[in-house]
């Protein structure tokens, strides 16, 4: 044990930063989202902005906007299936877009192999 004389603070305010440093640890500051723009500016100065990107993500192409009519009956179905998944009629159409394309491709691919098959009897 460690006996502390009262009139010596160094001794005191010493030991108060050891245990400071033991038992307190720092834990370090929520940063503030940078924006875009702030990243941007930066870029064209010539500063090093690699730190603001991980590379963890994939690119996503540029999305276009399309304009779709439905009948009433089908737009309902949406809307049921959409409740059902607890989705966006959005997400859903998407979903089943894609799921026709996939199947198609199949099947355009089972065509191709079969003629391809063919050719060679």
């Amino acid at each position: 044990m460690i006996s502390v004389r009262k009139h010596d603070k160094t001794t005191c305010s010493k030991l108060r930063q050891n245990a400071a440093k033991t038992f307190m640890k720092k834990t370090p500051k929520p940063r503030k989202p940078v924006s875009a723009e702030s990243i941007g500016k930066r870029a064209e100065r010539g500063e090093d902005v690699s730190s603001y990107f991980t590379n963890a993500g994939r690119m996503m192409p540029p999305v276009q906007r399309v304009n779709v009519d439905f009948a009433q009956d089908m737009l309902h179905e949406l809307d049921v299936a959409a409740r059902d998944l607890n989705v966006s009629r959005q997400a859903v159409i998407k979903v089943f877009v894609r799921q026709a394309l996939n199947q198609h491709y199949l099947a355009q691919k089972a065509r191709d192999e079969k003629t391809a098959t063919k050719r060679l009897n």
